[in-house]
């Protein structure tokens, strides 16, 4: 297990924007948008938190599920308050999704909390799509994660110009430079979207206007799918869910989302 909050990199990045003359508000700002985040690679000596693929490990009076599994993550192995997400002590998540850009929007049962204890089968996905290859995700570390600099940019400036996109891009340039090194990751818990074409957290938050409840939605968990879904050439799998859905384990209106 890789265990380090980098915990000056703030402070290494401070530093490095004022080396390039980047305004202070806006240095401040990107610092208060970066989110931290759980995050896996394949292989590893650790303890098995995450399960990548094969068949759920399903309650044996639970419905079958609607799509592929993609993942199982052990919450009794997550470091206390991991990522600042209000989940359960014990128990695991599970994560299905479907490997095709029309797995958009609100969706009902594309994520399940099996509390502790649950007797639970191994159960076969009724689905057009093989199951995903089976592996454990073992190497598991914690950093912040940056924003996508031009939803960033979208966010902090109405309709920006051609500098305000480069800033933004200056910004996240300084951010990496004084990132270090860390291995390429599958899965993760929160952190900040990865953006392909579309920003996932603003679908989502689109997608529920109302007063009160956009700002909301936060990123639950990411699937950089990579080589192993060949029909997705390099997607990338979101899903979202609103904080007081989670902390009440209500996973029946989780945004899902597929960009390639």
């Amino acid at each position: 297990m890789i265990d380090d909050w980098n915990s000056d990199r703030v402070n290494r990045f401070r530093a490095e924007a004022a080396s390039r003359g980047l305004p202070g508000d806006e240095v401040e700002e990107w610092i208060r948008l970066t989110l931290p985040g759980v995050y896996w690679t394949q292989g590893g000596d650790g303890p098995l938190a995450a399960r990548m693929g094969g068949d759920p490990l399903l309650p044996l009076d639970a419905p079958n599920a609607s799509y592929p599994f993609v993942a199982s993550v052990d919450c009794a192995l997550l470091p206390p308050g991991a990522a600042g997400l209000p989940l359960p002590a014990d128990g695991h998540l599970l994560f299905f999704a479907e490997p095709s850009v029309s797995f958009a929007g609100l969706m009902t049962d594309a994520v399940r909390y099996v509390p502790a204890g649950t007797p639970t089968a191994a159960r076969r996905v009724d689905s057009w799509h093989e199951p995903f290859a089976s592996h454990g995700m073992r190497t598991m570390w914690h950093h912040l994660s940056q924003p996508d600099p031009e939803s960033f940019a979208e966010a902090r400036w109405d309709d920006p110009d051609d500098e305000q996109y480069e800033l933004a891009d200056e910004l996240e340039s300084a951010w990496t430079h004084v990132g270090g090194s860390w291995p390429t990751w599958t899965f993760a818990l929160r952190g900040n979207p990865v953006v392909v074409n579309d920003d996932p957290m603003s679908l989502a938050r689109d997608s529920t206007p109302e007063a009160g409840d956009a700002d909301d939605w936060m990123l639950l968990a990411t699937w950089r799918c990579g080589e192993a879904v060949k029909e997705l050439d390099m997607g990338v799998i979101s899903w979202l869910i609103r904080r007081q859905d989670l902390a009440s384990l209500r996973f029946d209106r989780v945004y899902g989302h597929v960009d390639m």
